[in-house]
C-alpha cells in the first residue's frame, strides 16, 4: 500500500511543465474618484485561486501559459468585476479597470443578492491571510448562509466538513466538541483551535482543551485545515480550526445588529453587535447572552460573552489591531447514565449538586507591516487568563444515589502567553515564481490544578473545605509550567502555471513540567483514618524534534485541482491528564507521547459555479496512541486504564458534492442547492503490547459518516433540511460493546437525526425558525470520563427555536 502511494506521488512530480508565456497587467482605479485602489485581489472565479493583488498605486501584474483567462477583481469596498481575457493577438495584455463603490446606485449593474447564496464553502487560495495553504486539504466555511447559528449547532455549521465526529450534549451549543479521523472529539482537544490566528485553548501543551468558542453569529468565516496543518500551526494530528470574526464595517460609522431568540426549555439568547469605521479607526464589538433550563433536569445554565476589536491604519504599509474576549458561564451538570438508565428514561438525572463554571479572558495584539510589494511581516501577541471549576458527587457507579456528603471539587487556572512572527515573501528563482514563509513561535504557560473537598450543599460553591474535611480521599495540587519554542517554514515552488510543490519544516522544543503533591489516605472498615500522608512529586519532560512535510498541487484546468500532502505529527502527553484523580479510571505510569504522520490525496474544484466537489483519501499512521483498556489489578478489581495502547492505522475515503441547481433552473427568484458529505473510514490497531488489542478497531470512528441536505430559496424565503447518519463506534481499545457500572466505556450505537429550518428576510428584518431533531430520536454521542458525566450523556430530543434579527 505505502509503495503504491509513493509511486503515485513520484508520477505526479515527474509530469512535464511549461514556462509561462502570456502576461496581463494594468491599473485599477475608482470610477468616480479616479484614485488608485490598493489591495484589489485578482482571483480565479471558478476555484477561488489567488493570482495577485494590486499595490499602493493600484497596479497589478500576472503571467500565465493559458490562451485565455477569466478573472475577478475583488475588494470589500467596491463591486466585484469579472473579466475574460484572450491572448490571441498579443501575449502581453494591458487591462485597466474602473470599479464602482458598493454604496453607489447604479442602474446598469446587476447586484447579486447574497442572502440566498447556498454555496457555503470555498477552498483556501495558495496564500491567504499571511499563511500558505497550497496542497493542503482545506476549506473556508461561509457562515452567513448556514443554519443553526442561534443554538451554535455544530452539526449544521460543519455539515460540509468531511469525517467530523461531533458530540452533541446540550441544546444551546455551550461548548464545541468535534474530532475527526479517529480523534477524540472531547472539547476539540485534537485540533489547534484559534481565533483570528491566535490560540484560544486552555494550554496547548499542558491542557489542550477548549472551553471558549466564539458564537457563530459573530463569525464571518471558519478556516478548516486537516492534518497537514502541523507545519505552520503546531504538531497536532487533527489540524487547524481558525475562527475569523467579522471585521469593522468600512462603509458606516456605526452599524448595530440585534438578534433575539427564544426556544424550547426556556432558552433565551441575545446577540448584539456594533461595528463601524471612523477615519483610520475600525471597531467591532459584540455581547452574547444565553440562558435556559436544558432538556434534562438539573441542566440550567447562564452564559455571558463579550468581545471588542479595534484596528488602526497608521499608513498604507502599517496596520495594528487589538482584541479583548471575555466569557463566563455557569452550568448545572445532570450527570451521566448507564445503558440501563438510558434505555429506561434518558431524561432522568440523579445528580442535583453538580456544577461547572468557566471564566475566560483573552487578549491579543497584532501588527502587519507591508515591507514592499512582494514581502510582509506580521506579529501576533496573545495572552490567556482563565479558570475552570467543577464540583459535584462523582463515583464510578453512575446509578449510585447521591450521598449528600462533601462534594469533589476540581479547580484549574490557566495563565499563558505567546508570540508568533511570520515573514512572507514573493520572489523569482531560475525564472520560477516562489512564495516563501518563515516564522517562529514562543509560548509559555502555567496551569494550576487543585483537587479536594467541596461543600456538602446544593449551590455552586467553588471554595475548598479542607478544614472541615481533612481526610477527604481525593486531594492533590499541582503546578504545571510549560515552555515551547518553534521555528517553521514553507516554500511554494511554482514549477509552471499549473503545478507546484510546497516543502516545509517545523523545529520544536517542548518542555513540560509538574510540581506538587497528592495525599495518600487509608481508612479501615470502621471508617477510621489509619493513614493521611502528603506525597510530593515533581517531574519534567524535555523534547527536541523536527517535523517535515511536502505538498503538491496540479491545477490541470481552471475548475479542477489535484492535491496531495504528507506531514509528520506529534502530540505531547499532558501532566494535567495524569495528575487529576478520577475514580473512573487509572493512569498507566509509563504513559508517553504520541507521534505519526498523515497523507492526503484529493481532487477538488468548482465547475462553472454549478458543483463544488472534493473527493479525497487519507492515511493516518498513529504510533503510541493513548486510549482506554480494561485491566485486572492485583487487588482483584477491574478498572479502565489510560495509557499508550498501541500503533494504529486509520484510512478512509471522503466525498463532498455540492450542487447549485440555480444554474439549471434559470429563475432569478429561485435558489436550489443539494449537498452530500460522506466518508468511509477504516481503522486497525496494527501493533500493541497490550493483550487482545492488535486487530481491533480504533475508538471514536464511525465507519459510515453521512450528512446530506437540500436548501430551497424563493425571493427572501429560505428553507433547509438536513439529514445526519452515524454508524456505531467504540469508545475503548478493547472494543467493548457492553458497558460497565461507570457507563464510561461501551459502544455508541448508530443514530440518525433530521434538522429543519426556515428564514425570511424583509428589508433589515430577519425571521428564523429552527427545529432540531425533527423526528424526536433518542440517542447519545458521548460516554464522558469526567464532567458532565461520567457515563452516557444523552443528546437533545426535538427542540425549537425562533429568532428575530434587526440591523440598522
Amino acid at each position: 500500500m505505502r509503495l503504491k502511494v509513493f509511486k503515485y506521488i513520484l508520477f505526479l512530480f515527474c509530469c512535464s511543465f511549461i514556462s509561462a508565456q502570456n502576461t496581463i497587467s494594468g491599473f485599477i482605479t475608482g470610477k468616480l474618484s479616479n484614485n488608485p485602489i490598493e489591495y484589489v485581489q485578482i482571483i480565479n472565479p471558478i476555484n477561488g485561486d489567488f493570482f495577485t493583488v494590486t499595490n499602493s498605486e493600484g497596479y497589478y501584474y500576472y503571467d500565465t501559459q493559458l490562451d485565455s483567462l477569466e478573472i475577478l477583481f475583488v475588494n470589500d469596498l467596491y463591486i466585484t468585476t469579472r473579466k475574460k481575457v484572450f491572448f490571441k493577438e498579443s501575449d502581453n495584455v494591458v487591462l485597466n479597470i474602473e470599479l464602482y463603490l458598493k454604496s453607489t446606485d447604479l442602474e446598469e449593474i446587476e447586484l447579486i443578492d447574497e442572502k440566498n447564496n447556498f454555496f457555503q464553502l470555498e477552498y483556501l487560495t495558495d496564500v491567504y491571510d499571511n499563511s500558505i495553504f497550497s496542497g493542503k486539504k482545506n476549506e473556508l466555511i461561509i457562515t452567513d448562509s448556514k443554519s443553526g447559528k442561534t443554538t451554535n449547532n455544530a452539526r449544521q455549521m460543519y455539515n460540509q466538513t468531511v469525517s467530523l465526529n461531533i458530540y452533541q450534549t446540550d441544546d444551546a451549543g455551550l461548548q464545541l466538541n468535534i474530532g475527526g479521523r479517529g480523534l477524540d472529539p472531547r472539547r476539540t482537544s485534537n485540533f489547534n483551535l484559534r481565533q483570528n490566528g491566535y490560540d484560544i485553548s486552555a494550554d496547548r501543551l499542558g491542557y489542550p482543551e477548549s472551553y471558549y468558542v466564539p458564537p457563530f453569529e459573530s463569525l464571518e468565516k471558519i478556516q478548516v485545515i486537516r492534518g497537514a496543518a502541523s507545519l505552520q500551526y503546531g504538531t497536532q494530528f487533527g489540524g487547524l480550526i481558525n475562527f475569523l470574526i467579522r471585521k469593522p464595517n468600512k462603509n458606516k460609522k456605526i452599524e448595530i445588529l440585534q438578534r433575539n431568540s427564544i426556544g424550547s426549555n426556556s432558552l433565551f439568547t441575545n446577540f448584539t453587535s456594533i461595528s463601524g469605521t471612523i477615519k483610520k479607526i475600525g471597531y467591532y464589538t459584540f455581547y452574547n447572552k444565553k440562558m435556559g433550563n436544558g432538556f434534562r433536569p438539573n441542566t440550567e445554565f447562564e452564559s455571558d460573552n463579550l468581545y471588542a476589536f479595534f484596528s488602526y491604519k497608521l499608513n498604507d504599509k502599517i496596520k495594528i489591531s487589538s482584541e479583548l474576549t471575555y466569557l463566563k458561564y455557569l452550568a448545572q451538570q445532570p450527570g451521566g447514565l448507564t445503558d440501563l438508565m438510558f434505555n429506561y428514561d434518558m431524561f432522568q438525572s440523579n445528580r442535583e449538586r453538580n456544577w461547572f463554571q468557566v471564566k475566560w479572558f483573552l487578549y491579543n495584539f497584532q501588527s502587519f507591516f507591508d515591507l514592499s510589494e512582494n514581502s510582509n511581516l506580521s506579529f501576533n501577541l496573545f495572552f490567556l487568563d482563565a479558570s475552570r471549576s467543577a464540583i459535584g458527587f462523582r463515583t464510578n457507579r453512575v446509578d449510585q444515589i447521591d450521598s449528600y456528603e462533601e462534594r469533589d471539587l476540581i479547580y484549574s487556572e490557566f495563565n499563558n502567553f505567546g508570540l508568533e512572527v511570520k515573514f512572507l515573501k514573493n520572489y523569482y528563482f531560475l525564472n520560477k515564481k516562489m512564495i516563501f514563509l518563515l516564522g517562529n513561535k514562543f509560548y509559555s504557560g502555567t496551569n494550576l490544578t487543585k483537587q479536594g473537598p467541596g461543600s456538602d450543599g446544593f449551590d455552586p460553591n467553588f471554595n475548598f473545605q479542607t478544614n472541615l474535611y481533612p481526610n477527604y480521599e481525593y486531594q492533590s495540587e499541582y503546578s504545571n509550567p510549560n515552555l515551547n519554542f518553534s521555528f517553521f517554514g514553507e516554500n511554494i515552488i511554482y514549477l509552471n502555471n499549473k503545478m507546484s510543490l510546497t516543502p516545509g519544516f517545523r523545529f520544536e522544543y517542548i518542555k513540560t513540567s509538574t510540581d506538587g503533591f497528592y495525599r495518600n489516605i487509608n481508612i479501615d472498615a470502621a471508617e477510621n483514618v489509619i493513614l493521611n500522608e502528603r506525597i510530593n512529586t515533581n517531574d519534567f519532560r524535555e523534547r527536541t524534534f523536527l517535523l517535515y512535510g511536502l505538498g503538491y498541487s496540479f491545477k490541470f484546468s481552471n475548475w479542477s485541482e489535484l492535491y496531495s500532502n504528507l506531514s509528520k505529527n506529534y502530540r505531547a502527553v499532558t501532566f494535567a491528564d495524569i495528575n487529576v484523580i478520577n475514580p473512573n479510571f487509572v493512569i498507566n505510569p509509563n504513559i508517553n507521547d504520541e507521534n505519526g504522520y498523515t497523507i492526503d490525496f484529493g481532487f477538488r474544484g468548482n465547475y462553472n459555479e454549478f458543483i463544488i466537489y472534493d473527493l479525497s483519501s487519507f492515511y493516518l499512521f498513529y504510533n503510541d496512541r493513548i486510549g482506554f483498556v480494561q485491566k485486572s489489578f492485583a487487588d482483584g478489581n477491574v478498572k479502565n486504564e489510560k495509557g499508550n495502547v498501541g500503533d494504529a492505522l486509520i484510512f478512509g475515503q471522503e466525498f463532498l458534492l455540492n450542487f447549485n441547481f440555480k444554474k439549471i433552473v434559470n429563475l432569478p427568484v429561485l435558489n436550489f442547492n443539494y449537498f452530500i458529505n460522506y466518508s468511509i473510514t477504516n481503522s486497525e490497531y496494527v501493533d500493541s503490547k497490550v493483550n487482545g488489542i492488535s486487530g481491533n478497531n480504533v475508538e471514536f470512528i464511525p465507519k459510515s459518516n453521512l450528512k446530506t441536505g437540500l436548501q430551497l430559496g424563493f425571493n427572501n424565503f429560505k428553507t433547509t433540511l438536513q439529514y445526519t447518519f452515524m454508524s456505531e463506534q467504540f469508545t475503548d481499545a478493547t472494543n467493548s460493546i457492553e458497558s460497565d457500572l461507570s457507563g464510561v466505556i461501551g459502544q455508541i450505537p448508530k443514530y440518525d437525526v433530521l434538522d429543519l429550518s426556515f428564514s425570511y428576510i424583509f428589508n433589515n428584518i430577519t425571521l428564523e425558525l429552527g427545529v432540531n431533531n425533527l423526528l424526536d430520536e433518542y440517542y447519545f454521542t458521548n460516554r464522558a470520563t469526567g464532567y458532565p458525566g461520567p457515563g452516557i450523556i444523552p443528546s437533545p430530543n426535538r427542540n425549537f427555536n425562533f429568532l428575530l434579527e434587526y440591523k440598522f
